[in-house]
């Protein structure tokens, strides 16, 4: 089985997927990561975000990997190249420059291809941007979980201030949100695999919800 969770920037899908996977006993999948596995790479090795040949050669040619923990089902580390990048990812220059890259779609089938064939491993959630309208259409279970951008803004606030400490303090929440609604624009738009609800997804605002009660919420709709 696959539960497909799509979503906006800070629309809570890394951490709800993740904790629908364990409640579930299914693999879980961040595409997410891939992407900006790609992206950190293009940024340390000083390519520009619109050579799409060259971006395209790293997602083809340079494997991303994850780690575990002894004993843990989900990945607690991401590797491109078997270069450790868990951190790297989640900085606000990979931020910006995950979305021209995840556009390309050179990259986008090389990923895409990679995603497809963990799925058909085991049951997985797996979320992203386009899982339910492109990389597994016809998945069991579609979810769209969305959120207004002020919450959203300050849901990424508060994981940057988790991830970064004092690091950061210096990031205002006005810059993060016009950046969110910058990608919401650039993810909609763009030409391939564009952010949106697949037909037959189920649509949730998580806006005035609880991590706790997202999740039950997808489990309910799962076991169904």
């Amino acid at each position: 089985m696959i539960v497909a969770i799509d979503g906006p920037a800070g629309s809570g899908k890394s951490t709800v997927a993740k904790l629908a996977a364990e409640r579930l006993g299914f693999a879980y999948l961040d595409t997410g990561a891939m992407y900006r596995a790609v992206a950190w790479r293009a940024l340390e090795l000083g390519i520009a975000l619109d050579d799409e040949p060259a971006l395209t050669a790293i997602a083809t040619n340079e494997p991303i990997s994850f780690g575990y923990l002894k004993g843990e089902p989900l990945p607690s580390e991401v590797y491109i190249n078997d270069i450790d990048v868990t951190r790297e990812i989640r900085t606000p220059a990979t931020d910006l420059a995950v979305s021209p890259v995840s556009a390309v779609l050179g990259v986008r089938e090389a990923l895409v291809a990679q995603q497809q064939r963990i799925g058909m491993l085991q049951d997985t959630v797996m979320e992203g941007r386009d899982i339910g309208t492109a990389v597994f259409p016809g998945a069991e279970l579609k979810v769209f979980l969305t959120a207004r951008p002020e919450v959203r803004a300050e849901r990424r606030l508060c994981q940057n201030a988790e991830r970064f400490g004092k690091e950061a303090s210096s990031m205002d929440r006005e810059a993060i949100l016009a950046d969110i609604i910058r990608r919401d624009t650039y993810d909609s738009s763009r030409e391939h695999s564009p952010l949106v609800a697949a037909d037959d997804a189920l649509v949730l605002d998580t806006s005035d919800m609880s991590i706790s009660e997202v999740v039950d919420w997808i489990v309910n709709h799962a076991a169904a």
